[in-house]
């Protein structure tokens, strides 16, 4: 069967006639002429290797579920694992609330029509909002990579500069993202760190009048806090930069907030607030700023607030300074914004709502605690060491005296994932408010297992 009269019974429209209409309806005389921007050299020039499809829905259904039963939850496994998604507790009102129909539909998660969303998403900014003792918080963006790159130009287009520093350890595929995005407003330079956090004396080093942000990650890709972070800011104030920080909200119940410690834009993901992990993660991103118009109006994505009606007395909820945005600008915006990822902010709201400050002071100490105790276990191992002294709020990395990956191999074997490889002797590890103390000497005494066997190998082999 050629693919001129393939029809795939999964894709609407395949049928010859159709793809003849609608090629007749565009003026073009085959799809070839769609991907003429495309250069040729990115171009694969032969089918996708993709399996047939199947015909009958009963053997498709059999065989995606044979597919997702080799994926493995961190229900069934014990999970160490960090990097970006995190295994926290979502309490069970806040899938409620989200499956609600006023909220839930197959297109991002919100409909079109009000029925309470618009209060639900400025209720979820406000509540964001005094967990990052910050003023104004947008409508959740795709995820806090976006939300960070977003930060950094906007940080450009306030300042008119063009460099930017990171002094941070950074995720790799967050600063490829970021990267990504920004590359043609912004070129990133990287300040060396120094005992995990961000190197004072290098930072100052790099500033000059044409530094438009300095980009601080704190937790860092390690977990390590950021305890300079009003130093950096002064230094970067001195030179007119701007200075955008990425984070986790997680840990502001206890630590003290970006913003009061001289950040202008604070970004990161909202995922451990209420978003279960997924095999990947339900993701949002926030960007939260001060109450000035100069900054607030180079944000691009939506912002809800209360909106006086027609009716003397009365208020609801809609768009803040909508001329801001691509929507009102189209391709003269900003930036481009659609598709977001509204629903989590609703998720988010209820599991803040839940929590209160209380319950986010509290969440904020256990994880503390349970980090400092995994380091202490692991490192009371023969062999193991911690890669720096700085304080860490849910991972850290461990230096071992075997390759990581044959802790990895072996720990898998017995049902824990004992975390991320970072380097050929270097493991991340990540611990929540679910990881108990009984887990974690479970895999202090794995890890102790493991590396002694493997020395004692090596040792008769020699």
């Amino acid at each position: 069967m050629t693919s001129d009269s393939f029809v795939h019974p999964y894709i609407p429209n395949t049928a010859p006639e159709s793809r003849a209409a609608m090629l007749s309806a565009v003026g073009a005389v085959s799809t070839d002429e769609f991907y003429a921007d495309v250069p040729a050299a990115l171009r694969l020039d032969r089918p996708l290797d993709l399996p047939a499809p199947f015909v009958a829905e009963q053997d498709l259904a059999r065989h995606v579920r044979g597919l997702l039963a080799k994926n493995r939850s961190t229900q069934e496994r014990l999970s160490f694992l960090g990097a970006g998604v995190y295994n926290h507790y979502v309490p069970a009102v806040v899938d409620e609330v989200i499956g609600r129909s006023e909220f839930l539909t197959a297109y991002a998660g919100e409909p079109y029509e009000d029925h309470g969303r618009f209060q639900a998403l400025f209720q979820y900014q406000s509540l964001m909002a005094e967990l990052l003792a910050m003023d104004v918080v947008n409508v959740p963006t795709y995820d806090g990579y976006q939300a960070t790159a977003t930060g950094l130009t906007m940080s450009g287009r306030m300042t008119g500069r063009s460099r930017a520093l990171v002094v941070s350890d950074v995720l790799p595929a967050k600063l490829s993202k970021v990267h990504d995005y920004i590359r043609a407003h912004l070129t990133l330079e990287h300040v060396p760190t120094a005992g995990g956090t961000t190197d004072v004396a290098a930072v100052v080093a790099a500033l000059s009048d044409d530094v438009a942000a300095v980009w601080v990650e704190t937790p860092s890709a390690t977990g390590a806090v950021e305890a300079t972070l009003q130093q950096i800011a002064d230094a970067a104030h001195a030179v007119g930069a701007v200075v955008v920080v990425g984070t986790d909200p997680i840990g502001y119940g206890i630590l003290t907030p970006p913003a009061l410690s001289g950040a202008d834009i604070v970004t990161g993901d909202i995922q451990s607030l209420g978003l279960h992990q997924w095999f990947g993660g339900a993701h949002g991103g926030f960007i939260a700023v001060h109450d000035d118009p100069r900054v607030v109006m180079e944000m691009p994505s939506r912002l809800f607030g209360l909106a006086a009606t027609d009716v003397p007395g009365e208020y609801g909820f809609g768009d803040v300074a909508y001329d801001r945005t691509s929507f009102a600008h189209r391709e003269e915006g900003k930036e481009w914004v659609g598709t977001a990822a509204a629903l989590w902010g609703i998720a988010a709201g209820v599991y803040l709502s839940l929590m209160g400050p209380a319950g986010m002071a509290e969440l904020g100490e256990v994880l503390l605690a349970r980090t400092r105790y995994a380091q202490q276990a692991l490192a009371a191992i023969d062999g193991v060491t911690l890669d720096d002294d700085a304080v860490h709020l849910r991972e850290f990395t461990v230096t071992l005296p075997i390759a990581a990956s044959v802790v990895v191999d072996a720990l898998r074997a017995q049902g824990i994932e004992p975390g991320v490889v970072v380097g050929e002797h270097r493991l991340l590890v990540c611990v929540t408010e679910l990881t108990s103390q009984a887990d974690i000497d479970r895999l202090a005494g794995a890890l102790a297992a493991v590396t002694a066997s493997d020395l004692a190998a090596e040792e008769q082999n020699r």
